[in-house]
């Protein structure tokens, strides 16, 4: 399609595209959010530079494409609840999203989407990869789709959080969900499980299930289906959560990659 608001760029074939032409610490016309989320639909990752916004801009921006996702884990800002650090340091054990997954899947209605700001960057290091979920499912064979087609998994977030805060006595969301979903708004198919939710394929036996996830999980990881943001200081990335998965490499140790991230409000996937 063409833009009159924006300047759309590719960054691959398949998934990613940077954005030009907007400021996004002031707020935008009508037109100018409904192309940037075709922007988004298309690409499902979406990218923008050199934007120093505040909390209030960022607020403002994610507000534009939904009713913001409460995060079922971890507290946002006092001040803005629904703003969530995403900080690591020399000090930090463990970074936020260091592995393959889709934000919140253990939920009863996973985010659409996350915005995530940037405004510390390591000199060299700390990009994040998207890989196109739409793209794995058209990639697998038609007797692979047809075999997972009926299937639904368990999205548990339990061993992923008791890990992280093994003080804390708290029961985490835990949820069924198809293993191929449909997206709500493109009515494409794609591959709906992830290594750091996802337990079981609750139709299968556990050494079924094992191989089958196993297999799905190698599977992502194909480079074909990626595209790598490298972050500079004040950048954004806009994923479509529902078709993507992504993973934050921690290659910059011991020095400090900060920002922050709003998470618009999904619904129930099937």
């Amino acid at each position: 399609m063409s833009y009159e608001t924006i300047d759309v760029r590719p960054v691959t074939k398949r998934i990613g595209a940077e954005i030009f032409g907007v400021d996004l610490t002031k707020p935008l016309g009508n037109q100018t959010y409904a192309e940037i989320r075709e922007a988004l639909l298309k690409h499902q990752v979406v990218f923008f530079r050199e934007q120093e916004i505040d909390h209030e801009a960022h607020l403002a921006f994610g507000q534009a494409f939904g009713k913001f996702h409460t995060h079922s884990a971890v507290k946002g800002l006092p001040d803005h609840p629904h703003i969530v650090q995403i900080h690591a340091d020399a000090d930090s054990k463990y970074i936020a999203g260091d592995n393959w997954h889709s934000d919140l899947s253990c939920d009863p209605e996973p985010p659409m989407g996350s915005i995530l700001y940037m405004h510390t960057m390591p000199e060299d290091g700390g990009d994040t990869l998207f890989s196109s979920m739409t793209a794995a499912y058209e990639a697998l064979s038609e007797p692979m789709k047809r075999f997972l087609e009926p299937l639904t998994a368990v999205h548990d977030a339990n061993p992923v959080y008791k890990a992280i805060f093994p003080d804390i006595d708290k029961q985490y969301e835990c949820n069924t969900h198809p293993v191929i979903r449909t997206h709500p708004e493109t009515g494409r198919k794609l591959l709906f499980v992830n290594s750091s939710y996802t337990t079981k394929i609750n139709e299968l036996s556990k050494t079924e299930s094992d191989a089958v996830l196993k297999c799905l999980y190698e599977h992502v990881k194909d480079p074909n289906f990626q595209v790598r943001f490298r972050w500079r200081p004040h950048s954004i990335a806009f994923w479509d959560n529902r078709c993507t998965q992504h993973f934050a490499v921690w290659d910059y140790f011991p020095e400090t990659r900060s920002g922050y991230r709003v998470t618009i409000a999904g619904d129930r996937p099937f």
